[in-house]
């Protein structure tokens, strides 16, 4: 191959990757062998209905297939899942974080800036959690906005979904219940609403995630895991 074929082939592959990046916002990495797929969740998880254009949004439709290929894929050892996210459509956010924590490939997951709402079950699903000491977690009970029907099934509705929610969590963390559920309703730290907000180091030592680090703790945790 000469050197203009070779620098065709090099560009054709860094726009397949861009376009990988752009639609899914995931990206794969390769080193001494090992392959690692970094997948972000960012801005609102999409659900069931479409959000404005003017939101930055990770839609679940790509994510869940895209778990389905790491799981599967023999060209890839482990995943790094990586969190800025203020939440979203709560629902499909705890569909995604029950499909990572029963994937058999090592996982590790980061959150940088933000891991609020459903991102907390989602920072939690894998292997190992790691969380910048910058980032912040919010902890808030599931609430709606919109018309609601006022009746006792409504309550009942939301009281299971947060049961769901809350047996994730203390599941695949080290958060202790009565624990978690004092952070979700705890009334004098949010403005005009309840819940907790964790900064990076509370967040381990309340125990929603494991450790302190960045990308580097992260992967090299992936890459000790892989060589096990």
């Amino acid at each position: 191959m000469n050197n203009l074929e070779n620098n065709e082939k090099n560009r054709e592959n860094k726009e397949n990757t861009l376009e990988i990046i752009e639609q899914n916002g995931s990206v794969r990495t390769k080193k001494n062998g090992v392959s690692i797929e970094c997948v972000t969740i960012i801005g609102q998880i999409e659900g069931h209905y479409l959000l404005p254009d003017n939101q930055k949004t990770t839609k679940y439709e790509h994510i869940i297939p895209l778990l389905c290929d790491i799981e599967r894929n023999e060209d890839i050892d482990a995943m790094l899942l990586i969190l800025n996210t203020v939440g979203g459509d709560v629902e499909c956010g705890l569909a995604i974080a029950e499909m990572i924590s029963t994937m058999t490939k090592p996982t590790a997951s980061l959150v940088i800036g933000g891991g609020h709402s459903i991102g907390v079950p989602l920072a939690c699903s894998t292997d190992v959690s790691f969380i910048v000491p910058s980032a912040t977690m919010t902890v808030h009970p599931v609430r709606i906005t919109g018309t609601v029907l006022g009746a006792p099934q409504s309550y009942l509705y939301f009281k299971k979904m947060q049961d769901r929610i809350t047996d994730f969590v203390v599941k695949n963390s080290n958060c202790k219940r009565e624990r978690f559920e004092n952070l979700l309703y705890r009334t004098e730290d949010i403005a005009t609403d309840i819940g907790s907000i964790l900064e990076g180091k509370e967040c381990v030592d309340i125990g929603i995630i494991d450790r302190l680090g960045g990308i580097g703790e992260a992967i090299k945790q992936l890459e000790q895991s892989i060589i096990k």
